[in-house]
């Protein structure tokens, strides 16, 4: 599997109250925990962030 980029994925979003980004995938206290350190190199949550995916498969 390749390495990740939380960038692009659908879960890493803007939180406006704290104002920085967060992810909204459902981790676990150690998964937390890598996701904090910066150590997730092959994240099993990561999704596209491509919006017309769902559009391209209505054609």
């Amino acid at each position: 599997m390749s390495k990740t980029n939380c960038e692009d994925c659908m879960y890493y979003n803007l939180d406006d109250y704290y104002g920085y980004y967060i992810c909204e995938a459902e981790l676990d206290e150690d998964e937390m925990y890598r996701f904090m350190e910066g150590k997730i190199d092959n994240c099993p949550y990561w999704q596209t962030r491509d919006d017309y995916k769902i559009v391209r498969k209505q054609n």
